[in-house]
């Protein structure tokens, strides 16, 4: 399609990687289990600012594209700033809410991939490599194992929710979310490995901007979703917190570091400990 690396991994990698959340959420949604839903979007973006992000930097310093990252950043920032008046001013995602998310999806879409080609005049290729009819097989593959897990995923995390004694939203935000983001941990790594740092920041932007419009946006179309309060009153103040973070790290000097992939994870580690203890004093208790 003559696409750059830098949408390539905001859209096909990031937008990919990001299925097993859409499946999750719109399956947690349907299965009257709202604190999954909405606990797994603001849980899968802290842990791809955070621990996918980090363990990246710290595979390989991730330089940053200036004038892409002024587009996108921005577009990443944005959702998740409307995500956290959502969540602070309503106790109900709606399905006018969701058909506005992904209205700005479509838009943000449509301006980024103009601009990428207009500014860098990308001729598209011919493709190389087996038929695109073979190629489709792989991902239609995927798409029914996901299918299949998701539903796999929500039941069990349903289960251990009632079992231990924790809410539903502590489950999404931890265990549902973590699991739903590590295809972004594998291709953001990989990415760097394979030295296209633009796939990993184009996972990590693309996942986060996919989460709030796209996700949400479905699973809110499908099935209005009552936001759980204990995410109103702390995780989405986390989020905020994280992409300010991540986005500064990104702008000053233009790179992310080693060490600034440490204090990444560090701070992911923290966030997990925040959810962990008061659900384990309560378990002991």
């Amino acid at each position: 399609m003559g696409l750059s690396p830098l949408i390539i991994g905001i859209v096909l990698v990031g937008f990919g990687t990001s299925a097993p959340e859409l499946v999750t959420s719109v399956t947690a949604a349907l299965d009257g289990s709202p604190g999954i839903a909405v606990g797994n979007v603001v849980g899968s973006n802290i842990t791809n600012l955070l621990l996918v992000l980090g363990a990246a930097a710290i595979f390989g310093p991730l330089a940053i594209d200036p004038r892409s990252f002024r587009r996108d950043g921005i577009a990443m920032a944005a959702a998740t700033i409307l995500l956290v008046v959502l969540v602070a001013t309503t106790d109900t995602i709606g399905r006018l809410v969701g058909a506005t998310g992904l209205i700005l999806l479509v838009a943000y879409l449509v301006f980024a991939a103009r601009s990428e080609r207009s500014h860098q005049g990308i001729q598209a290729e011919a493709p190389s490599g087996p038929p695109i009819a073979v190629l489709l097989i792989v991902p239609v593959a995927g798409l029914a194992a996901v299918l299949f897990g998701a539903d796999l995923l929500v039941d069990g995390a349903g289960t251990i929710a009632r079992a231990l004694g924790v809410s539903e939203a502590v489950i999404g935000l931890s265990i549902v979310a973590i699991g739903t983001s590590l295809p972004e941990l594998a291709t953001a790594t990989a990415a760097i490995i394979r030295r296209q740092p633009e796939l990993a920041i184009g996972n990590v932007i693309g996942s986060c901007i996919f989460n709030v419009l796209g996700i949400l946006g479905i699973t809110a179309l499908i099935q209005p979703l009552a936001v759980p309060a204990e995410i109103a009153a702390y995780d989405i103040w986390v989020l905020l917190a994280a992409t300010i973070v991540a986005c500064l790290l990104a702008i000053t000097g233009w790179r992310v570091t080693r060490w600034e992939g440490v204090l990444l994870l560090s701070a992911f580690a923290l966030y997990l400990t925040t959810l962990a203890v008061p659900s384990l004093r309560e378990l002991l208790t």
